[in-house]
């Protein structure tokens, strides 16, 4: 049930597909390099697939605008990660999926949303699933601008290390990268 919220989502917002399918792939990957047993991994996964499925619950419009968000639209799309929460909670009850969910906004200086957690305060899990969901975003062609060269998202990753990203994440994401897994896990994130 819970796989098909993140496919309605994905056949709503063209310019997300296959976004949710990609950054469980690089979380995998990362969580792996970092020693995560399937007991940590299994949900985290969850997690991933599952983080924007409140985006369900925004107009098509919205999800598809070419240009900037006025506060009205920010302040909506800020409410996604409780939103979906929401709606997974009767279904994942309190598990690290739920926290990835609720918490993938978060930022590591605390200046996120939805709730302005900071530092260990957010969970390991959705922290790891902020760097991965902000690299996919950013390698992904949205409707407001192109894509960004992998290069110029690790790049953006590294500056944004320790005010948004969780610096220690944030480096094992890039080494995973330099070291070429990540690139040969998102060629084959359709096993996720």
């Amino acid at each position: 049930m819970l796989t098909v919220f993140a496919q309605a989502l994905e056949d709503r917002d063209t310019y997300a597909r296959g976004h949710s399918v990609r950054v469980t792939g690089l979380v995998d990957v990362v969580g792996r390099r970092l020693g995560w047993d399937e007991g940590r991994l299994g949900p985290l996964r969850l997690g991933a697939l599952l983080h924007d499925v409140g985006k369900l619950t925004l107009p098509c419009s919205l999800l598809r605008k070419p240009g900037p968000l006025d506060s009205r639209e920010l302040a909506l799309v800020r409410m996604h990660p409780v939103v979906g929460a929401q709606i997974v909670t009767p279904v994942v009850r309190r598990t690290v999926a739920l926290e990835c969910v609720l918490y993938h906004h978060e930022h590591w200086n605390g200046r996120g949303y939805p709730l302005g957690r900071r530092g260990h305060a957010i969970p390991e899990p959705a922290r790891l699933l902020s760097v991965a969901d902000a690299f996919d975003a950013m390698t992904s062609t949205r409707p407001y601008r192109p894509a960004l060269s992998p290069d110029a998202a690790i790049a953006e990753l590294d500056r944004c290390s320790g005010t948004q990203f969780d610096p220690q994440l944030a480096a094992s994401f890039v080494e995973a990268w330099d070291a070429g897994e990540l690139p040969f896990a998102l060629e084959h994130s359709a096993a996720y």
